[in-house]
């Protein structure tokens, strides 16, 4: 800063002015250089949030985009069936776990993208592989559409209910590589063996049906999934 002296009406006034050095430049950009500091700064701290919220949500497990819907219906004697599906539309999978009237679990998965269901029940050591035919994908897909209007909830009535039966042949000798099955059915069945099954009419009059497996959809259609085991 510089101090000049001027005469006025015969007197000295002290004045402060400015003689064009580097001092007075240097003062005249500092605002400039202090904006556009600024300025980069909250550039700066906006990429860093945007690369801090992209990455959370590519960390966010999938469960998240999944969704579980509850399905509720009685049986033909009357006794409810409590059964739910989780519905995860991102990989295209759904995922039943069907509980019968003696509380014991079976899971049935339908792997929508590669046309398969896998059948885990619970009192076997091993599950069932099955390629999904047409009204297969009907009924599931009616679930990824319901799911889709975020309906959590369903109960069947049983006057309503169209009930259907499927036989199963159990290929024994057919047994499949676990390691060559997408990842969702070799962690389903990680600890089982796997055998492709072979749909028909029925087991006729020399088979056994061993077990069923009923499962219920939100379009009012329960099918009844029978296995009994064909000769090698």
């Amino acid at each position: 800063m510089v101090w000049c002296w001027k005469h006025s009406d015969n007197r000295l006034e002290e004045a402060q002015c400015t003689d064009g050095g580097p001092g007075a430049s240097s003062q005249s950009h500092f605002p400039h250089k202090a904006f556009w500091f600024t300025l980069s700064a909250c550039l700066l701290l906006v990429i860093i949030a945007l690369g801090l919220t992209g990455h959370l949500w590519q960390s966010q497990p999938h469960s998240q985009s999944s969704q579980i819907v509850r399905i509720t219906v009685p049986d033909q004697t009357g006794v409810l069936i409590n059964q739910s599906a989780v519905v995860d539309q991102q990989n295209d999978l759904v995922t039943f776990s069907v509980t019968s009237p003696a509380n014991q679990t079976s899971t049935v998965l339908f792997d929508i993208k590669h046309g398969l269901i896998c059948y885990k029940p619970v009192e076997q050591e091993s599950c069932f592989l099955r390629k999904m035919e047409k009204s297969d994908y009907d009924n599931v897909l009616s679930l990824l559409q319901d799911s889709t209007h975020k309906q959590s909830q369903f109960h069947l009535s049983g006057n309503e209910t169209q009930r259907q039966t499927e036989f199963l042949g159990v290929l024994a000798a057919s047994q499949v590589d676990v390691s060559t099955l997408e990842v969702p059915l070799q962690t389903l069945c990680q600890d089982r063996s796997v055998h492709w099954t072979r749909k028909a009419e029925g087991p006729g009059k020399q088979r056994l049906v061993y077990f069923c497996i009923d499962i219920c959809f939100p379009s009012n259609i329960c099918v009844s999934v029978c296995f009994y085991y064909l000769p090698e």
